[in-house]
């Protein structure tokens, strides 16, 4: 039975990631895998949380080619997260694993509300924690909220599953032949250089928290137990290399 390295992870998901090559709405098979894949980690004992993005269903960007008001599209784009998470609750609870959705913005008849406490003490009954509709406030990415929840939970380590990279590189790799991967980066290289990992925000407060990263491809069945368990993949960023 392989060991995990780390006991309480947190798991960013794109929305992106359920679209599969649909490119918008949830690919059926696709959520199917990933909860199986959550379902494998949870059961070496590992405590998961887990921030899905909204991208599959909406992205702020539309909404500021609409000419709509930012925080609207925020907000929307809050929301899409919403049913992403639902989403992933039902396929991970047909596969057995007991989970429970908590969002940022107060919706009773669907979830719990965001508490501390309460969403450490489903983590320690070994329940999936979803985190949803980003930190409830507009101009914040999913990215921060991964950051801002790891850090409230004292998570050991923030899992970024990518649907269309391997890792984090000097460019992109769709347009770039040149684009080199790095193995090792520090958030300090990632802020710098500019690096498109996370938003800088996000990246600022893993650096201040010393929440290491490490961004992988969940395209390939197994590679978020691979995170888990240590073996050498994707790209980890760290607060000092």
């Amino acid at each position: 039975m392989s060991v995990p390295k780390y006991k309480r992870v947190v798991l960013k998901l794109s929305g992106e990631a359920l679209a599969g090559e649909d490119g918008f709405g949830i690919n059926p098979s696709v959520i199917k895998n990933v909860a199986e894949d959550v379902k494998e980690i949870a059961e070496l004992g590992v405590e998961v949380a887990v921030v899905v993005g909204g991208g599959n269903i909406w992205r702020g960007k539309i909404g500021s080619e609409m000419g709509m008001d930012r925080a609207s599209a925020d907000y929307m784009g809050m929301l899409a997260t919403v049913m992403n998470s639902l989403a992933l609750q039902d396929s991970l609870e047909q596969v057995g694993v007991e989970t429970r959705v908590q969002t940022s913005i107060d919706m009773r008849q669907v979830a719990e509300p965001y508490i501390r406490r309460r969403a450490i003490r489903h983590l320690e009954k070994k329940r999936v924690v979803i985190f949803a509709a980003g930190t409830g406030n507009p101009y914040f990415s999913t990215d921060t909220t991964a950051a801002l929840r790891a850090a409230e939970i004292e998570a050991e380590v923030i899992l970024m599953a990518k649907n269309n990279v391997d890792g984090v590189y000097s460019a992109d790799p769709m347009k770039d032949a040149n684009a080199v991967k790095y193995d090792k980066l520090s958030y300090l290289d990632v802020l710098k250089e500019g690096l498109a990992v996370m938003d800088s925000t996000a990246s600022s407060l893993c650096m201040d928290n010393d929440i290491p990263l490490i961004v992988f491809s969940i395209t390939e069945d197994g590679n978020i137990k691979k995170a888990v368990t240590g073996e050498n993949i994707g790209t980890i960023v760290r607060g000092k290399e």
